[in-house]
């Protein structure tokens, strides 16, 4: 848990990796599989990018916050835990929607939805607290974008957000931890260092979010992060896959195969998974 939140001390908010994040963690010896580094070729990432004006809903400020141009960006490559992977830039670097005046940050597709009272308990927990780190780059750095989602998790745990939410935060989180050690150049002097580092952090949050999405799909009604039942069974499966957790894969692959309301793509996607299952 610390290891999620490390860093955070710097945003005057290290008291929040004493918290608990899910409401019923289940702890897991897992092993991850991981995908050989790609060196990709550079491109002018600012010019994929806009400033998109936003109204805080917790201090009422209005700022800007980089976005990524819709249509802009080709996917060429989509992941077996639905990370979609782009040729220009990473946009999931960009996912998050922080607030510079007082802190409070979140996924876009949460950022308006709060209640008086998660209003009430960010003020006191994190906008007391936070001192804000501006990024004076026209490009979010990978160190950059990932204190922005440890927020947006300090957030969810503050405000006591569902925990798909938080699982949500955390699968995103890994990937772009997963995006930026594709990136690494192999041939630089602390390589393998660095990379070491990023893998345990990825396995550490994939490992959060299969959990906080397991308990989500046993306790909230659909659509989850809106998701659809069984888009969410192959994204927990998938999950179990990268994560060596054979059985919760099995069995909700088998549960996808033998759906009547699963379609064709999902099946076939699931079935993916069950040959990855065999090989192992």
């Amino acid at each position: 848990m610390a290891g999620i939140f490390s860093g955070l001390e710097k945003l005057g908010l290290g008291n929040i990796g004493k918290e608990q994040l899910f409401e019923d963690p289940k702890k897991k010896t897992v092993e991850v599989k991981k995908e050989q580094p790609k060196k990709l070729q550079l491109v002018n990432e600012e010019d994929y990018l806009f400033d998109k004006k936003y109204k805080c809903p917790v201090c009422d400020s209005e700022f800007e916050a980089r976005t990524v141009r819709t249509g802009k960006v080709r996917m060429k490559n989509v992941d077996i835990d639905l990370r979609p992977d782009y040729d220009e830039l990473d946009q999931n670097k960009y996912d998050v929607i922080a607030c510079p005046a007082c802190g409070y940050a979140a996924l876009g597709r949460y950022f308006p939805n709060l209640n008086k009272y998660q209003i009430d308990d960010i003020r006191v927990k994190i906008c007391m607290n936070y001192k804000h780190e501006p990024n004076n780059e026209p490009i979010y750095s990978y160190e950059y974008a990932k204190r922005l989602y440890q927020l947006a998790l300090a957030n969810a745990v503050v405000k006591k957000a569902k925990n798909s939410e938080k699982a949500y935060i955390c699968m995103k989180s890994a990937w772009v931890i997963r995006g930026e050690t594709q990136r690494l150049d192999p041939e630089e002097e602390g390589y393998e260092a660095k990379k070491k580092e990023n893998d345990a952090q990825e396995k550490e949050l994939l490992e959060n979010a299969l959990n906080g999405f397991v308990m989500a799909r046993q306790s909230e009604e659909f659509p989850i992060a809106g998701m659809d039942s069984t888009t969410l069974d192959y994204l927990i499966a998938a999950l179990a896959v990268e994560t060596g957790k054979k059985d919760i894969a099995s069995k909700m692959i088998s549960d996808i195969l033998v759906s009547r309301t699963a379609n064709s793509r999902i099946k076939d996607k699931a079935r993916v998974l069950k040959d990855m299952l065999a090989e192992e």
